[in-house]
């Protein structure tokens, strides 16, 4: 349940034309406390409860557990929210044995395009697609909790 993963910023939609699906989701947090979040995600008929532990110093790895629930409890949920909901759509995208997922963000962090990889191990080598930018891993201002609650039109 440990999850390990590097985020990027994205510089062109070229990842559009390479994504193999589309997501749109919405989530809320119902606590954004950095050492242990807990999220709500809705995306077109599933739901999810997610909680995160603290990350490494990297930035790389925490442990995240995460359990489908039903839409209606979702939206239920959803209303207890903190302030700040995420609404975004997840591209996912194949390239050599990995998948990119990024999430093009819309409302109030509207303009903000992150590309997340998942790794088994924090050396772990992937390719890296040209549409790629500069790598934000451990930039806590990137994570979708700290966005609910400084989005990026504030910047």
């Amino acid at each position: 349940m440990i999850e390990i993963e590097r985020k990027f910023l994205v510089k062109s939609h070229a990842f559009k034309d390479e994504a193999f699906k589309q997501i749109k989701i919405i989530q809320g947090f119902l606590n954004s406390n950095k050492e242990r979040t807990v999220r709500i995600r809705l995306t077109d008929s599933l739901g999810f409860l997610t909680v995160k532990g603290l990350s490494d110093d990297a930035g790389l790895s925490r442990f995240e557990w995460e359990k489908e629930i039903s839409k209606t409890d979702t939206e239920a949920l959803l209303k207890l929210c903190e302030k700040g909901m995420i609404e975004k759509t997840r591209y996912l995208i194949k390239s050599g044995n990995h998948t990119f997922e990024v999430d093009e963000f819309y409302g109030d962090n509207e303009g903000l395009v992150v590309a997340e990889i998942e790794l088994n191990h924090p050396t772990e080598l992937f390719s890296k697609p040209t549409w790629l930018g500069e790598e934000v891993t451990g930039n806590i201002k990137y994570y979708n909790s700290q966005l609910s609650n400084h989005p990026y039109k504030t910047w």
